[in-house]
């Protein structure tokens, strides 16, 4: 059950809130950071506050639109610099950004040669799906559902995926026909705080990445007034001074989760239902 916001903590304290997906999207330092650092990446700022990032071989652009529809981060990889995109990556203003750090860290790390790390036989490839991290924290189907989804225990988190024949081209133009989805909020079907979404060819390590942060358990570092009002009822909060953090937690508040998603072993069976993810459609 949710514990009740400390007593007599300062608005401004630094708390830690569980489930991370309903903290709201917390400080985007750590994407700007992971981008920043990204060597050969170039950045532009446009309109005094848009940034845009470009990747060493061009076929990578990420956007941070702040006026935009979604606002939050765009993400695109086209195999032809000039040609259409092969896939596209929407988080949301208000994705926590854990998430979006555990996916641009990821997509960073493994681009120089095309994410062959991360694929059968690399050195950081697992095996691990989006499915088998969702079925480890026992989060259920929505049976009958359309598009299906899976509920985390809670009931305020989804994730789902788009079922039946769609035009590539569709969910490209708008991210809400995607075939991948994750939001949260009290009503995280029809009222999501925040939404990501994931288009078909969307390597699945990245959405694997993403989704060991939305399914961590681990309380995450948050400013009390910055948990968004409508969740204050749905999480526990406690004072980092006054909780006794396992390594996992102590782990997540020291760097980006998406290291989880990395390193995790996967389990013994998992359902099957969502774990087709398929590559570039130039690479098939």
């Amino acid at each position: 059950m949710p514990n009740p916001v400390p007593l007599a903590l300062d608005p401004h304290s630094n708390v830690l809130v569980s489930p991370g997906y309903l903290a709201g999207p917390g400080g985007s330092r750590n994407i700007f950071n992971t981008l920043d650092l990204a060597p050969g990446w170039t950045k532009t700022i446009a309109f005094g506050t848009d940034t845009y990032y470009t990747s060493p071989c061009q076929r990578v652009r990420i956007a941070n639109a702040v006026e935009s529809f979604y606002g939050g981060w765009t993400i695109s990889f086209a195999e032809d610099p000039l040609g259409v995109p092969d896939w596209i990556t929407t988080f949301d203003r208000n994705t926590p950004h854990e998430i979006v750090t555990a996916f641009t860290g990821t997509l960073v790390d493994g681009l120089h040669n095309n994410f062959a790390d991360y694929l059968s036989g690399g050195q950081h490839y697992t095996g691990t799906s989006p499915a088998h991290l969702i079925a480890r924290h026992r989060w259920e189907p929505v049976h009958g559902s359309r598009p299906f989804r899976m509920v985390s225990p809670d009931g305020h988190a989804t994730y789902q995926m788009r079922v039946g024949w769609l035009h590539e081209y569709d969910e490209l133009l708008t991210p809400k026909k995607s075939t991948w989805r994750m939001s949260a909020g009290a009503d995280p079907v029809y009222t999501p705080n925040w939404q990501a979404f994931f288009s078909q060819y969307t390597p699945q390590h990245l959405i694997t990445a993403s989704t060991a942060a939305f399914t961590n358990p681990a309380p995450v570092p948050r400013v009390l007034d910055h948990i968004p009002d409508r969740h204050r009822s749905m999480v526990s909060i406690t004072r980092p001074d006054t909780a006794s953090p396992s390594p996992r937690t102590a782990a997540a508040l020291a760097r980006s989760t998406h290291a989880q998603a990395r390193h995790a072993p996967p389990p013994p069976s998992a359902p099957t239902r969502l774990t087709t993810h398929v590559g570039s459609r130039r690479q098939r």
